[in-house]
């Protein structure tokens, strides 16, 4: 399943984003969804995800109340907006899909499909 997401860029602290993640050949609302970033020379870590149902959303403790998961069903595509961004949530973000769980996890091996990802630079 092709997936690509985009919409980083260079903010300042305090600054937003809207980061985008489309499909190629799958419709998105079928699936759970999560969003990973990782930091250079940290491990990936989960942000946020949607159920199979897109019924509910979980985030990590670290962005809880400023990043927020949304979409539009007719474009097929997921955002994650970000405010108030922080030094600290520098890194590559990532869209993945799972296939196959109806539950919204934050565990990396459980996704199937990976888009390329999107540098995201918080900076003064």
């Amino acid at each position: 399943v092709p997936l690509q997401a985009s919409g980083g860029g260079r903010v300042q602290p305090g600054g937003y984003l809207r980061l985008s993640c489309t499909a190629s050949g799958r419709t998105l609302n079928s699936y759970a969804i999560g969003w990973f970033r990782q930091a250079p020379g940290k491990v990936r870590e989960g942000v946020s995800c949607i159920d199979r149902n897109h019924s509910w959303k979980y985030y990590a403790d670290s962005v809880k109340g400023r990043f927020t998961f949304s979409e539009d069903t007719a474009k097929n595509t997921v955002y994650l907006q970000m405010n108030s961004l922080k030094l600290e949530d520098t890194a590559v973000y990532y869209c993945a899909i799972d296939m196959y769980s109806d539950s919204c996890l934050l565990a990396d091996d459980t996704y199937n499909y990976w888009g390329q990802g999107t540098q995201v630079t918080v900076s003064s």
